[in-house]
């Protein structure tokens, strides 16, 4: 038996060292190794390795609660940068601005010594990140308090620590998507868009079939009409369904708060910007009318709030349950829209409504906390018919024989001291309390070169796109006041600002602004009042379009991740 088994190993190794075998051993004796190798390899490397660029400064703290949610919905935190980021600007030749909306600039022109802004334009680029949260480090918080008005609010989310965000750097992170998702490809096309923006400040006019902006009127033309096309080309929004009119889904139409009820409207029924589908959607719409909550929410005279703080709160809690958009950003792509008064008031129901998402205002106060890098001022139009018939229009800047007109009525800081000075005491500063018998309003703007605007008990007044219709220059008399759409447009080439003290000076300043000077910015007030005008369908670039595209520009200031990660720069 032993013997047996000697022999046959003898046959067996004498057949392997025959010449037709002895290159496979050789070959198997070089493989082997290497397949060992390549095993120890791959168990002592990471698996996944990816690379992303993020940004870095000097680290300031910004701790963030948390917004309502279910115990299974992801929960965002936001870091606000402050007024040291670097920005997407659509501005040219202009200073920094920080957050309570101060502008410092460099030179100014003959021009713009006469009409200094009393507030900056918007500096537009990523100025909001939705940091990284580290769940293994963090610890959650879960608050309930009860405020001042005796509304619960729950929160719950992650304490958080915000960088703000300048230079580039390539870090490797430890986990990496395969498939991108679809977040991440809206965030890829925003940020070609971003590119495509600052590119166009360098290139060449872009031909359009309706409107090629140009002009001292606008910070940038050039970029602001890429923009504007990139608008057109890729933005969506969302509105959410929930909610039940007159509260939601309405509003007036046919009042000095017609934009409310008006822009309402056109977002329900609008094909063009709109989606159905929130996965698509950069934006999402809370379609509230704090007007009609005025009207049939609040109870008249008592001064309490605390009902359409309820209201607010209410909705929110419920879009934040049944979807997961809320919580993702904590709002910040969220916006809503009022020309009431009392919007401000309705944004402070909830913490993030006020500190995060976008508040298109008519009241574009910064003295009440508007943010002129994430909100969005629009004007007040008091459409008493809902159309523009016999409102705009008007002579030459050359037939216009009384040099400044105001009537209105008595109420605020600021027309009292108008009043005071100049009512019925000069015949070229036609100043009224009320106007004469037989005395037509617009037809006195109409022969007036000059508008007084002096805010009530608002800063926002609805004079100033009634002289922007009538073909007169608005003489700015406010104080603390975003006028619209000053991320795009330069109002100080088109309009005159006066400080309440220099009320007294009223006819000196404007006569020593020369006949050339007048006619130059009477002629921008025609090129640019296309803005303003409310059409029936909407039309490209009036004011319907220029409120969807400053909404487009504060959330191009905004970069989400489904992950909580740090987005590129």
């Amino acid at each position: 038996m032993g013997d047996g088994n000697k022999n046959c190993f003898a046959c067996c190794f004498s057949t392997t060292t025959s010449s037709s075998s002895s290159s496979s051993i050789k070959l198997l004796f070089f493989i082997v190794p290497l397949i060992l190798v390549s095993f120890f390899v791959f168990i002592l490397v990471p698996k996944n390795s990816t690379w992303v660029l993020i940004s870095s400064l000097p680290s300031s703290s910004s701790s963030s609660a948390a917004a309502a949610s279910n115990g299974s919905e992801k929960v965002g935190a936001v870091a606000h940068a402050e007024g040291s980021e670097k920005v997407l600007d659509l501005r040219s030749r202009v200073g920094t601005v920080d957050v309570h909306g101060s502008l410092e600039e460099a030179a100014l022109s003959d021009e713009a010594a006469l009409n200094r802004p009393a507030s900056p334009p918007l500096a537009v680029e990523a100025v909001t990140q939705i940091q990284e949260l580290n769940e293994t480090k963090e610890e959650s918080l879960n608050i309930s308090f009860t405020d001042s008005d005796g509304l619960n609010i729950s929160m719950t989310g992650i304490p958080n620590t915000a960088t703000p965000l300048n230079e580039s750097i390539a870090l490797p992170l430890n986990q990496s998507r395969q498939v991108r998702t679809k977040l991440d490809k809206l965030e890829a096309g925003l940020q070609r868009a971003r590119a495509a923006i600052k590119e166009a400040k360098n290139g060449s006019l872009l031909q359009d079939r309706d409107y090629v902006p140009i002009g001292p009127m606008y910070w940038d033309a050039k970029a602001f009409h890429r923009s504007y096309l990139e608008m057109e080309k890729q933005f969506k929004i969302f509105v959410y369904k929930e909610g039940e009119p007159p509260v939601f889904h309405d509003g007036p139409c046919k009042s000095i708060y017609s934009m409310e009820g008006n822009f309402i409207h056109k977002m329900d029924v609008d094909s063009n910007f709109q989606t159905g589908d929130p996965e698509k959607a950069h934006v999402f719409y809370l379609p509230f009318s704090v007007a009609k909550m005025v009207r049939f929410v609040y109870l008249r005279d008592s001064r309490d709030f605390s009902p359409i703080r309820r209201t607010v709160v209410d909705y929110v809690n419920l879009i934040a349950r049944k979807y997961p958009y809320w919580n993702r950003s904590l709002g910040a792509d969220h916006f809503m829209l009022a020309c009431h008064d009392w919007g401000p008031e309705a944004s402070f129901s909830l913490p993030y409504l006020q500190k995060n998402s976008i508040r298109a205002l008519c009241n574009a106060n910064t003295s009440e906390k508007f943010n002129p890098v994430k909100d969005v001022s629009i004007p007040e139009i008091n459409l008493q018919t809902g159309k523009l018939t016999g409102l705009i229009g008007g002579p030459s800047a050359s037939r216009r024989p009384i040099l400044a007109f105001f009537a209105g009525g008595v109420h605020g800081p600021i027309r009292p001291v108008l009043l005071e000075h100049w009512e019925d005491k000069d015949e070229d500063i036609r100043v009224h309390k009320y106007l004469p018998k037989g005395v037509n309003y617009h037809e006195m703007m109409r022969n007036s070169k000059y508008c007084i605007c002096p805010s009530g008990y608002e800063v926002a007044s609805p004079r100033i796109v009634e002289a922007l219709y009538n073909g007169c220059v608005p003489v700015l008399i406010s104080k603390s006041y975003v006028p619209p759409f000053s991320d795009v447009l330069r109002w100080k080439s088109f309009s005159v600002v006066v400080s309440v003290d220099d009320i007294p000076k009223l006819k000196e300043i404007l006569t020593k602004i020369s006949s050339r000077q007048y006619i130059r910015m009477q002629r921008r007030v025609l090129q640019i009042r296309r803005h303003f005008a409310f059409n029936s369908p909407p039309k490209r670039f009036d004011v319907f379009h220029m409120i969807l595209h400053s909404i487009w520009l504060r959330r191009l200031n905004v970069r989400i991740s489904d992950d909580h990660g740090v987005m590129p720069n």
